[in-house]
């Protein structure tokens, strides 16, 4: 019996060969394209993963959203980007202010070392030589009368130079033999007081034009028949002949259309005097401040500020060395008849250095106009004259006197008033 069961498991063989031949068959199926597509959920059947349901779990998971944790560090950023633009802001600003601060500098040596090294002269010099005489403008404006009354510095003669005045004028002394006038490349006219005398008709009150800071004008009349306003300097005004002679010789060469110009000058004993050119139209004070005087009109008041502070800036800036006027007022303002002004008794005005912040003196100058700091430590700077000069612009501005007796004692003084 055992022998058939071998034989049954020997026949089983061939139903594997029958599975060999079925190949066939799949490829039918193969022609058969719908069964596979619908058989294709079966290969689903690999979703015997799908006891990989675990994908379900990876949704959970999805607060793994790492999003959220990106923006954090982008949030770090940030702040990173606003420091780095505080810090090239700064950088900038620093550096900006610094180029500013260079070329300040270098513009403000650059101006000192062309100041310092400009020769001792004024723009506007006549163009003659040295030795041949007075100036062009007195050449052609003025011929000698008497030539034992009027003596032009053709000849040298020597005039020692003060070292009170300035220290530049003493390193520029002449050589011996040399006038300083003839040094510094002008002359001046020379009158007698005699010839003054005839000229104001004995200095009479007729032609009294004023009283000034230093002495007594008059109007006079030379026989040339050129009119001259005459300076008389009062005794014991404070100038040296020394002193009196250099200054002269430096304002001898300031020309400036509102500037008025030196003709020449007088020395008689105690007598000093000095000749300026006769300006027609009063002054400033007169017309603004004289009884029965109309009302000055707007553009006269603004040119007559525009051509006073040319004046006055002209002596501070294109003078070498600079001239300190010390008493900037409304009576030293002079006006033509076009009302064009003219700044005036600058003939007596310290002359300083460059180099020196100021220059220590008796106070000189009037009541009202006077820089609080110059009128308590006597230290002279042009900033003094800028300090006067704006109260000139007060006053035309305004109309009101620098000190108002007819106002209370607290509104005296216009400066504090405005």
């Amino acid at each position: 019996m055992s022998a058939p069961s071998p034989a049954t498991n020997s026949t089983s063989p061939l139903p594997p060969v029958t599975n060999a031949t079925s190949p066939p068959p799949p490829a039918t199926k193969a022609t058969s394209p719908p069964p596979p597509a619908t058989n294709a959920p079966a290969p689903t059947t690999p979703s015997p993963p799908a006891n990989a349901t675990t994908p379900p779990p990876p949704p959970p998971t999805a607060p793994t959203e790492s999003p959220p944790p990106p923006p954090s560090p982008g949030s770090g950023t940030l702040p990173t980007k606003t420091n780095v633009a505080i810090i090239v802001g700064v950088g900038i600003g620093g550096f900006s202010m610094l180029v500013f601060v260079s070329i300040f500098f270098f513009f403000y040596r650059r101006r000192k070392r062309r100041q310092q090294g400009r020769p001792y002269e004024y723009p506007h010099e006549p163009k003659n030589d040295q030795f041949s005489g007075q100036p062009q403008h007195l050449q052609q404006n003025y011929t000698p009368p008497l030539a034992d009354k009027v003596e032009i510095y053709s000849k040298p003669a020597h005039f020692p130079v003060p070292s009170s005045t300035s220290s530049s004028l003493s390193s520029e002394k002449p050589p011996s033999g040399q006038s300083p006038g003839i040094a510094f490349g002008s002359s001046q006219i020379t009158f007698t007081y005699e010839e003054l005398l005839m000229a104001t008709n004995g200095f009479s009150n007729a032609n009294l034009l004023g009283q000034g800071g230093f002495g007594y004008v008059h109007k006079g009349v030379l026989p040339n028949g050129k009119v001259v306003a005459i300076k008389q300097l009062k005794a014991g005004s404070g100038q040296g002949e020394r002193e009196f002679q250099a200054e002269i010789e430096v304002i001898s060469r300031v020309h400036h259309r509102h500037l008025v110009s030196l003709v020449g000058h007088c020395i008689s004993g105690a007598q000093r005097m000095l000749i300026y050119e006769f300006v027609p139209n009063d002054t400033l004070e007169f017309h603004l401040h004289g009884k029965g005087r109309p009302t000055m009109n707007w553009p006269t008041r603004l040119k007559i500020a525009l051509g006073s502070a040319k004046g006055l800036a002209y002596l501070h800036e294109d003078c070498q060395p600079k001239i300190i006027h010390r008493d900037i007022k409304g009576s030293n303002i002079l006006l033509d008849c076009n009302f064009e002004a003219k700044v005036a008794d600058f003939g007596l005005a310290k002359v300083s250095l460059d180099t020196d912040t100021h220059v220590s003196t008796r106070v000189m100058g009037t009541f009202g106009y006077l820089a609080p700091e110059y009128a308590s430590s006597g230290k002279l700077t042009e900033k003094s004259d800028v300090f006067s000069f704006g109260v000139v612009l007060l006053e035309l501005i305004t109309g009101r006197q620098p000190i108002d007796k007819t106002q209370s004692f607290t509104d005296d003084s216009m400066v504090e008033w405005a």
